[in-house]
């Protein structure tokens, strides 16, 4: 007997020589896989639970976006109405036309020669309309004095 012990184990452990399997009895071995199965269990339950956890977060975080979006939109549609409603008082003010108060639609060349072509034309519209005889007293404008004056109250206004 003593000499089938040691070449089941070795002396010192007990453990089985390399190469050799451990055998363990049929209880034990259920009782493992009954705890391996329970664990997986726990595992997938885990995993759903932290899919659904993220599915409900990025639903949340979309409808959260969508409501910024929206708000940025809406501000800017104030700020853009306030501005007109601002364009449109000065206007009426000074005469200005409110598309000239406003500017050039945006920085490049086209747009900024169609802004100069539009103040030419309002320019030239307010020579034809100055361009009558002296009252008494008054002194005849020259065009370069009508341009500074207009760009004078053009100027006044924007920064009041």
């Amino acid at each position: 007997m003593s000499d089938e012990q040691n070449s089941n184990t070795d002396a010192a452990d007990g453990t089985p020589p390399e190469g050799e399997a451990k055998t363990f009895d049929a209880e034990y071995v259920d009782k493992l896989r009954k705890e391996a199965a329970k664990y997986r269990t726990e595992a997938k339950a885990g995993a759903d639970a932290r899919a659904r956890l993220a599915e409900i977060e990025e639903a949340n975080k979309t409808a959260e976006q969508k409501a910024a979006e929206k708000l940025a939109e809406i501000e800017k549609r104030a700020s853009e109405l306030a501005a007109r409603e601002a364009r449109t008082d000065v206007a009426a003010e000074t005469g200005i036309p409110a598309n000239i108060l406003a500017g050039p639609t945006d920085s490049t060349p086209e747009a900024i020669k169609a802004f100069a072509d539009l103040l030419t034309e309002h320019m030239g519209a307010l020579r034809s309309n100055n361009n009558h005889s002296p009252r008494e007293g008054e002194t005849p404008k020259s065009g370069g004095d009508e341009s500074r004056e207009f760009a004078r109250n053009l100027f006044a206004r924007a920064t009041d």
